[in-house]
C-alpha cells in the first residue's frame, strides 16, 4: 500500500512540484494550503508523513506543527522552507526534519524515505513486541 504525505504549503507550484516528483517515488499525496486546511486533511485522510511550508495566510507552520503533534504524535513531520533563520526557533526542533526547499528535490526524497523507513521499522518492532505480549511461549 502507498504511503500518503501531507503537502502543506501556500504556494500551488511548489504542491505540484512536490506530487510529481514524489508520486514517481511511489507516494500518495494531499495538499493542504495552510494550517487550518491541513489540521482537516489530517483528521480525515491519517497521512503517514507531513510536509510543512512555515510562512503561509491564516495558520502558518509554526502554529500548525504542535497542533499536528498533539493529534498524531507518531506522525512524521518535515519542516520544508525557503527560510533558514527558524531552523534555530525552539519549536522547529520538535519536528523530525528540517530541509530548505530547492529545485533540487533529492534532499526532501531522501529525508521523506528515512522517515518513512524508520516508522515502518517502529511498528514493525511494536507490533512484534504486542504479539509476545498476546502469544507468550508456551512451555
Amino acid at each position: 500500500m502507498r504511503k500518503t504525505i501531507l503537502v502543506v504549503d501556500d504556494e500551488e507550484n511548489l504542491r505540484l512540484l512536490c506530487q510529481e516528483v514524489l508520486d514517481k517515488e511511489g507516494y500518495r499525496l494531499i495538499e493542504a494550503e495552510d494550517g487550518i486546511e491541513a489540521m482537516r486533511k489530517i483528521e480525515q485522510e491519517n497521512p503517514d508523513l507531513v510536509i510543512l511550508d512555515i510562512q503561509m495566510p491564516r495558520m502558518d507552520g509554526m502554529e500548525a506543527l504542535p497542533r499536528i503533534l498533539r493529534k498524531e504524535k507518531k506522525t512524521p513531520v518535515i519542516l520544508y522552507t525557503g527560510h533558514s533563520q527558524y531552523q534555530e526557533e525552539f519549536m522547529a526542533w520538535a519536528a523530525d526534519a528540517y530541509v530548505m526547499k530547492s529545485s533540487d528535490f533529492t534532499e526532501l526524497k531522501d529525508k521523506v524515505h528515512e522517515l518513512l523507513s524508520a516508522r515502518g521499522s517502529m511498528e514493525t518492532l511494536r507490533h512484534d513486541r504486542s504479539s509476545l505480549c498476546t502469544n507468550p511461549l508456551r512451555l
